[in-house]
């Protein structure tokens, strides 16, 4: 898997933080209270002057209401249909190491994106990840390689073949304990929850599974 340059990488990033950040009409202040980031470091990285964690950039974009996936779309997509093999972007942790691609077609409106993970070994990476309004369901299929995916508290340890769905509501980690690298798809959809289960500010969110 080729990598995309780090710094056309942040400059992507850049732009698109401050594409959602406009669109969502977010000061940096209103920003960095949802997400938990300080102002300073959001407009580094909306400057294009910060290599950021993936543990940051899933914190920005909760905070923006997006996958983390979708901060590495193209700043003015093209909608075409097709995303070729040699431009999709891919982008390694600064502190992990781990390398995503993003292999869906940007700007076509799709609600479900795709993402190719390429895990090291011994790695780990835990997302603070917290309920969000539109529901984002992901499922991880395990091509190459075995990982552990803790959801909350419930470990799930996957080999070649498995697939786990879960929805981004709890904290989750990744951990590959093995000698070798693990690769893995993820696929993201999100939506509004259905009608029964909306609430208003301060109640409770029932469960979406029995």
């Amino acid at each position: 898997m080729e990598e995309t340059p780090p710094d056309s990488l942040n400059a992507r990033i850049a732009q698109r933080v401050r594409d959602l950040r406009a669109a969502g009409g977010l000061s940096l202040e209103a920003l960095a209270t949802q997400c938990g980031i300080s102002r300073s470091m959001i407009s580094l990285i909306e400057r294009g002057e910060s290599s950021p964690t993936a543990v940051l950039l899933e914190k920005l974009a909760a905070g923006l209401g997006v996958p983390l996936a979708a901060l590495f779309d193209a700043p003015q997509p093209s909608a075409s249909p097709v995303a070729r093999a040699v431009d999709q972007p891919s982008w390694r942790d600064p502190h992990s190491g781990y390398v995503r691609r993003n292999v869906s077609p940007s700007g076509v409106g799709s609600q479900i994106q795709i993402v190719e993970v390429t895990f090291p070994a011994k790695a780990r990476v835990s997302y603070e990840t917290g309920p969000r309004e539109p529901v984002m369901h992901q499922q991880v299929w395990v091509i190459e390689g075995a990982i552990d995916i803790t959801v909350g508290d419930e470990r799930h340890r996957l080999g070649a073949g498995d697939c786990l769905a879960m929805v981004l509501d709890k904290p989750i980690t990744f951990h590959n304990p093995h000698k070798a690298a693990a690769r893995y798809a993820v696929v993201l959809a999100s939506m509004p929850y259905p009608l029964p289960f909306r609430r208003s500010h301060g109640e409770q969110r029932p469960s979406l599974y029995p």
